[in-house]
């Protein structure tokens, strides 16, 4: 896999252990990491949380789990994207591609300046946001999904556009990727679907953010 990345042009540095991979992210900051599950000194989902602990470079999981469960807690913790093994050199190569553009256009979706709806501030150029005056614990995924929608506070924002701008990812649950970042963004910020106070749901069209009745 090594071999076929670096012929693909890209500059690859492989580690045997998360530890390895912790202190080498540390160090060198990445633009992307290819994270197997099965690792010698810890368990892979661990190893995930523990460098989302540390770094928001985008991250793809690469495992022979694939029940729907396992995708969804890989989601929950922080991982970008996944493929269940074998997988070919070239589907790799292909992933990647999409990711890192994924991020870009996402990191362009919104122009730097601080929106404010009701309690909420999202400073977009310091990627931080805060509830009433408490700052918000949030991963990249699901800042750049509320910068997006408070950005336009008010407006229906559909799936088709969060994935497009956002995510930019045409592949199979994309659906269940909005809707699980959508779940741990409202649990954060003290609401849930049931009970909304800025994350509305529009059935079926998509989501708005409003300031609280």
């Amino acid at each position: 896999m090594l071999r076929s990345l670096t012929d693909r042009g890209h500059a690859v540095h492989a580690v045997g252990t998360a530890l390895d991979a912790l202190r080498r992210v540390a160090a060198e900051t990445p633009d992307l990491v290819v994270l197997d599950l099965g690792l010698p000194d810890l368990d892979g989902s661990d190893a995930l949380r523990m460098l989302r602990g540390i770094t928001d470079v985008p991250i793809i999981i690469a495992t022979a789990r694939d029940d729907e469960q396992s995708v969804v807690r890989l989601l929950r913790a922080g991982a970008d994207d996944y493929m269940v093994k074998p997988f070919t050199g070239a589907h790799l190569d292909a992933r990647i591609t999409t990711v890192l553009r994924r991020v870009g256009r996402a990191s362009r979706a919104v122009q730097p300046a601080v929106h404010s709806v009701g309690g909420l501030r999202v400073d977009v150029g310091e990627r931080s946001a805060h509830l009433d005056g408490t700052a918000l614990a949030l991963t990249r995924k699901e800042f750049d999904l509320l910068a997006y929608l408070a950005a336009r506070p008010g407006r229906v924002v559909s799936r088709r556009e969060l994935l497009e701008e956002v995510w930019r990812q045409p592949s199979v649950g994309e659906d269940q990727t909005i809707d699980v970042h959508l779940y741990w963004l409202r649990r954060k910020m003290g609401e849930s679907a049931a009970k909304p106070r800025y994350l509305r749901t529009v059935r079926g069209v998509g989501f708005r953010l409003v300031a609280p009745d």
